[in-house]
């Protein structure tokens, strides 16, 4: 009652891992050093075998929306037909980098908590067959919905487009294939599925991606993937790094790679059943028709602001979570499950969010919320052992 923890329960930033907390200290070192060479080496090959990529993968010094217009940047040419999919804040973000960067955009757009189906995007792809790039966000953290990645990525490799999937929350969150389901560039970012402060952008290209760098002229400086290839090959980045969070990551990647990013995945998968199993004991409705495992949409009990259900979070919990963003702001919370998430995290989270109901006039059992998260751990527990 009296020690008040403060709690980040946000899908993004995350919780950080604390070994890698702990290596950021040693940051006092040069970045043109042979020392810091091998950190940086290290870090990028520990990213290929998380990202399970055939081909090469990035870091760059940015948020993953800086991947995101470099994506549009260093792949394409002013007035090329492109497709986005948009289901929410996140998808309205590419319509938003494609226009600026003066390409051909068809938008198809579903409503929020819901997702463009793959028909939809095959329908498109043989109405225009000049289309030269698809883009999608795997995981839409804004409505808690997943689009259907592997479907969609099949249809577009039949064609001469490439496929631009924003995987910021659906890295360690989703399977995500990229040489089986023709993924050609795949977005992430640190303050995910990787349990690091905010500051660096992943994306792995495939040969066909990299065939449209060498045709594509729009400009680009900073943001530069031939220099960034060319740098890491030897180990340095273009530009001067964070050299902390490379420290960092270099620690977190060395972590999921020894619990495997197939069990991250589950992990993930496993935290984001429970709580739609605690979701329906309280009687509340999800926002999404098509929930991911990064983080569940909720929608509040009829009559109640969903700012009521945040605002308690942090002021009886010292907890962070997150609320719907524009037009959904008063509509839904959401509960993350990316990264160092386990199932005390969320004994506790349900748990206080059926004391935050019933403070606010929702009739609630006690402890019911919490079972079915038990429930769902027992089953889990004793499936593993079994």
């Amino acid at each position: 009652m009296y020690i008040r923890k403060q709690r980040l329960l946000t899908p993004g930033p995350t919780p950080l891992y604390p070994p890698a907390l702990h290596a950021m200290m040693a940051s006092d070192l040069h970045h043109r050093t042979e020392e810091f060479r091998n950190v940086y080496k290290s870090a990028l090959a520990g990213l290929k075998q998380v990202y399970g990529a055939p081909g090469d993968v990035l870091c760059m010094a940015a948020s993953g929306s800086g991947a995101m217009d470099a994506s549009v940047s260093n792949l394409f040419s002013a007035g090329d037909k492109v497709i986005v999919c948009t289901a929410g804040k996140f998808g309205e973000r590419w319509v938003e980098i494609v226009r600026a960067y003066g390409l051909d955009a068809t938008v198809l757009e579903a409503p929020y908590g819901d997702v463009v189906t793959p028909d939809r995007l095959e329908a498109a792809l043989k109405a225009e067959p000049a289309t030269r790039g698809v883009f999608v966000q795997g995981s839409e953290s804004s409505t808690g919905a997943q689009h259907d990645v592997e479907a969609m990525g099949k249809l577009v490799a039949a064609t001469d487009a490439i496929f631009v999937v924003d995987a910021i929350t659906g890295l360690g969150t989703m399977p995500l294939d990229i040489e089986g389901w023709g993924l050609d560039v795949v977005i992430g970012g640190s303050q995910k599925a990787f349990m690091i402060p905010p500051g660096l952008a992943f994306v792995s290209l495939t040969e066909k991606a990299w065939n449209h760098a060498k045709t594509a002229t729009l400009p680009h400086y900073y943001f530069d993937f031939r220099k960034e290839k060319k740098n890491g090959d030897i180990g340095e980045s273009t530009w001067t790094p964070a050299t902390s969070l490379i420290l960092a990551l270099n620690e977190a990647l060395k972590y999921v790679n020894s619990i495997g990013m197939a069990n991250l995945v589950a992990n993930a998968q496993l935290l984001a059943h429970a709580t739609r199993e605690a979701s329906r004991e309280l009687g509340l409705q999800l926002f999404s028709s098509r929930p991911g495992s990064a983080v569940t949409a909720i929608r509040p009990p009829a009559g109640m602001d969903s700012g009521v259900i945040v605002k308690g979070y942090k002021q009886k919990f010292a907890a962070v979570i997150t609320g719907g963003q524009g037009s959904m702001k008063n509509e839904l919370f959401r509960l993350a499950h990316l990264g160092y998430f386990d199932f005390p995290d969320l004994f506790s989270v349900i748990a206080e969010l059926e004391l935050i109901l019933r403070a606010n006039g929702y009739p609630v059992e006690l402890g019911r919320g919490v079972a079915a998260v038990q429930r769902v751990y027992e089953q889990a527990s004793a499936t593993k052992t079994a």
